[in-house]
């Protein structure tokens, strides 16, 4: 087989087969990212990727065609196998950047923000889980050499534990702050915290870099979550709650919860547009107005 058109994983079949054209797209999508699969390389045939993820083909050129409307992939077409766009990483910005998930969107913008002498980002969410996971593409382009900032401002807006949250929350039963929905969220919200400002304040001491990291409580759940990246770009989702089971030791749970990994991200930049530039300086003003009046001070124990 051509090694350029191999797997890139080196396998024929991938070990949790595909289903569906999205599940495709997600896991190229994920490799393109990842740099697994490089700017201008050839991708493997249609028919070596049918192979790979056991589905059929009009579900792979579904998939490329995904990939190509979201400006990661080119020259997508039956007889040519489709090429990695050669700057990927501006895929995702500007007024007709498609909505994606979270897991897709965030990391690739986070680490452009990265790029900058002086980094800041400003945070509105449920758990940080997200986050957490997106910064660490930049830190390993930082360790690699890749990426080196001066500086780098982190602010973050939690829910407080002191409320009874919207959601997570169960059907019935227990709620209420002294609740096992409400403990399990608070564990993963102070542990996703901790993880965020350990790796971030690293980097003094690994690289020299003047780090702050600070985090505040929200008197309330937000319905939404927010990124602001360096002043120039606002990135939005909706938490969307559904109805599911949460299994918290022994027992399972109904509840009243949203996936914020899944949530699609829309994103705005600043002097594309009129209305993009509106709706970053405006959510800015709102992010800023929350810090500095009904927030309050976050401690991640307990």
């Amino acid at each position: 087989m051509d090694p350029e058109h191999a797997s890139v994983t080196g396998r024929k079949k991938s070990q949790r087969p595909r289903t569906t054209h999205r599940e495709v797209a997600d896991e190229l999508r994920a490799r393109i990212r990842s740099g697994a699969l490089r700017p201008g390389q050839r991708m493997p045939t249609q028919a070596q990727l049918a192979a790979e993820f056991g589905v059929e083909r009009p579900a792979v050129r579904q998939a490329l065609r995904v990939l190509q409307a979201e400006q990661l992939l080119t020259n997508v077409s039956k007889g040519v196998p489709a090429t990695v766009a050669d700057d990927p990483d501006r895929a995702l910005t500007g007024p007709a950047a498609p909505p994606l998930p979270t897991t897709a969107a965030l990391a690739p913008r986070i680490a452009a923000a990265f790029a900058a002498e002086h980094v800041r980002i400003d945070a509105v969410c449920l758990t940080a889980v997200s986050l957490t996971l997106a910064i660490g593409e930049p830190l390993r382009q930082i360790h690699a050499g890749r990426r080196k900032p001066a500086k780098v401002d982190v602010r973050v807006l939690l829910p407080s534990r002191n409320i009874d949250l919207a959601f997570p929350t169960p059907v019935e039963g227990r709620g209420g702050t002294d609740g096992p929905v409400h403990e399990r969220w608070l564990s993963m919200r102070n542990a996703q915290g901790q993880v965020l400002r350990h790796n971030l304040l690293a980097l003094r001491a690994t690289h020299g870099i003047d780090v702050r990291v600070s985090f505040r409580a929200l008197p309330f759940t937000p319905p939404v979550k927010l990124y602001l990246l360096n002043g120039v770009e606002a990135l939005f989702a909706y938490y969307t709650v559904v109805r599911g089971e949460t299994q918290i030791g022994q027992e399972n749970l109904e509840t009243y919860d949203a996936q914020g990994i899944r949530s699609m991200l829309f994103a705005f930049e600043r002097g594309t547009g009129p209305r993009d530039t509106a709706f970053v300086e405006q959510s800015r003003r709102w992010f800023d107005a929350l810090w500095e009046t009904i927030s309050s001070e976050l401690v991640l124990t307990g």
